[in-house]
């Protein structure tokens, strides 16, 4: 069974690009469309999702600032990757910490390397702390 990540992008377009993007890097892609959306299912537990890429500009009442937030209270060292064509220069003061932010239009490549860079890291932070959850 591939790792799920939840993928949340209000754009049908982007969507499916950053679907192919990672279903190509080994990873099954659930995609929610809202802010309010991506909360309900993580905070649902009914997947396990191994990481999070959130566009910051979503329809809704949430953005991506809080669904990350939202992320880190289910876990507290949840995988987390920011797409953004405009926001990038809000992340240092509103992204979680230990996330990273790729500037829109970024190479799938780059996507599934952030996604497994997080990946890698939490695996050896968990080895750290005696592999136990949070």
């Amino acid at each position: 069974m591939l790792p799920i990540v939840l993928l949340v992008e209000d754009d049908d377009a982007i969507q499916c690009i950053v679907e192919d993007a990672l279903r190509e890097g080994g990873f099954e892609p659930a995609s929610a469309k809202s802010g309010a959306e991506a909360v309900t299912l993580l905070k649902s537990r009914l997947a396990v999702y191994c990481a999070l890429v959130t566009d910051i500009n979503l329809l809704g009442n949430l953005n991506g600032w809080d669904v990350a937030r939202a992320a880190r209270e289910v876990d507290l060292h949840f995988p987390v990757v920011y797409i953004s064509s405009a926001a990038a220069h809000d992340w240092p003061a509103l992204g979680v910490p230990n996330s990273i932010i790729l500037q829109k239009p970024f190479a799938p490549a780059q996507l599934t390397t952030a996604v497994s860079q997080l990946l890698n890291e939490r695996s050896a932070a968990d080895l750290g702390r005696g592999g136990g959850d949070t």
